[in-house]
């Protein structure tokens, strides 16, 4: 009887750690600008973190490798810094 149960348990484990990648909840008191950042060349259409179109809400931007990036608020540029490798573009 305990066996079902251990296997149940076993496999709703492997299925959530086998997820891609969390999905960012932006803070509610995010400390960006109310306004857009107008004419700056990015290397993403999209934000890395949140995957938002950086086109129409770009609030921030961070320079990695002579690149500069997009991030639609200072949280996810915030998350970006912590571990910019795994998010930079190739």
């Amino acid at each position: 009887m305990k066996s079902p149960f251990i296997l149940a348990a076993l496999l709703s484990i492997s299925l959530l750690s086998c997820a891609k990648e969390p999905q960012v909840k932006h803070k509610n008191n995010m400390s960006s600008s109310k306004e857009n950042i107008k004419n700056v060349q990015v290397v993403n259409e999209e934000d890395p973190i949140c995957h938002m179109k950086t086109a129409e809400f770009l609030k921030d931007t961070a320079v990695y490798k002579n690149k500069t990036y997009g991030f639609c608020s200072s949280y996810c540029k915030d998350e970006f810094k912590k571990n910019p490798e795994s998010y930079a573009q190739k």
